[in-house]
């Protein structure tokens, strides 16, 4: 499917076209620029599902190129190189980075420096996969670049938690031309080791168990949502489960009732349940269930009245694996060796997690630098490598796209 990148003694790409070396050249040169590019766009807020401010920065850097980027439905950013190409001429390249943050509208977004670091929420998730995924863009027009795959560069909304991958769901939605794209890179966060080629799979519920309510005295001895909802939990955290592949379960949040002297007409519990196995999420479901339905059993035997349940998915991740043979992820690892680092093949839940699940090639690479304490609002970034991250993500486009 792919040109697979050859590398002599040094690490450096061959076959690479004079135009791709003038962008590898001018790419060494930004690592300054990229950095201020990612402050900048740190400092614009973007919550969940109220990303436009920061896609309308985004959109008037690529117009400034004299790119042809474009909104779509949901809210996605999409540019295409050369421009004016589309998923209608020949199946892309696409490579995609989020806009969204995991900060509400009531986080106050500042971004400040600290020695040699810049700390803010969002400052590296994902402003430092933005300021690289655009650093390469400008490095293909100054070149004028000529891929033989064309490329689709797209900045996604709603790939954090609450956006549950919408942007990136839209994109590969059933009918979409994109589901036959050549391959999918996602840039995300810091970093120049990790390769993420298994997704990891998530399934979110919110149970709500209800029933009459009353009077914690005089009605006392009704059946109580709240019992129900412990038995359940406490058969959560007693749940065996696979470790391989690694499955978790995680009660993250419990909820309701009315006043500390009523009997609750209703509970409510969110669960977390990730795995990189499809199948033993679905497995894992039946056990939620079966022990909720345990649980409402055993309250109804000792009480009077009844209870309901509803189970609500909240969010769904997709899980999948693309193989480390697959010469999608030979390239990225050639590329990573290239920028001097050790490649790392992981696991995450990304913006590849779509892709993946379809059987499309598909791997998430970091944009370079450190970083820590993320998805705090004491996120802190650290330019430990200038532009290199952008350098490797041009390297791997080169054997993906063939430029």
């Amino acid at each position: 499917m792919f040109c697979r990148m050859r590398t002599d003694t040094d690490g450096s790409s061959q076959g690479a076209t004079a135009s791709v070396a003038i962008a590898r050249a001018w790419l060494d040169d930004q690592g300054p620029a990229i950095l201020q590019e990612q402050i900048e766009l740190a400092a614009i807020a973007s919550p969940p599902f109220k990303e436009r401010a920061r896609g309308e920065a985004v959109a008037a850097k690529l117009k400034s190129l004299s790119a042809e980027p474009r909104f779509d439905e949901v809210g996605n950013l999409l540019a295409g190189f050369p421009r004016g190409a589309t998923a209608k001429d020949d199946p892309p390249v696409v490579i995609a980075a989020h806009l969204d943050t995991v900060f509400g509208p009531e986080t106050r977004v500042e971004i400040q420096a600290a020695g040699h670091r810049w700390v803010g929420p969002g400052i590296t998730d994902n402003a430092r996969g933005l300021a690289v995924t655009l650093a390469v863009i400008r490095a293909l027009f100054r070149c004028a670049a000529e891929p033989r795959r064309p490329l689709l560069f797209v900045f996604t909304v709603g790939e954090e938690g609450p956006g549950d991958l919408r942007g990136v769901k839209h994109l590969f939605r059933p009918g979409s031309t994109l589901r036959s794209a050549a391959a999918f890179l996602a840039v995300d966060g810091s970093g120049l080791n990790r390769i993420i080629h298994r997704a990891l799979g998530s399934r979110r519920f919110r149970i709500t168990v209800e029933g009459a309510g009353g009077h914690s005295w005089s009605d006392w001895g009704r059946c109580n949502p709240a019992n129900a909802v412990g038995r359940l939990i406490a058969a959560l955290a007693d749940l065996p489960l696979p470790e391989d592949p690694r499955t978790t379960l995680t009660v993250a949040r419990v909820g309701g009732g009315t006043a500390i002297n009523a009997i609750p007409t209703d509970i409510w519990v969110e669960i977390d349940l990730r795995s990189e196995d499809a199948a033993a999420i679905d497995r894992i479901e039946s056990r939620i269930r079966e022990l909720l339905a345990a649980g409402i059993a055993a309250e109804g035997s000792r009480s009077s009245g009844s209870l309901s349940a509803e189970v609500e998915i909240i969010g769904e991740r997709p899980a999948g694996v693309v193989p480390p043979t697959h010469p999608l992820v030979r390239a990225a690892e050639a590329a990573t060796r290239a920028a001097g680092a050790s490649p790392a093949l992981v696991s995450s839940s990304t913006d590849a997690n779509v892709p993946i699940s379809l059987g499309i090639p598909a791997i998430a690479v970091g944009g370079g630098g450190r970083s820590g304490d993320m998805h705090t609002e004491h996120e802190w970034f650290e330019d430990s490598d200038g532009a290199t991250g952008a350098v490797r993500l041009l390297d791997i486009l080169i054997a993906v796209a063939e430029l």
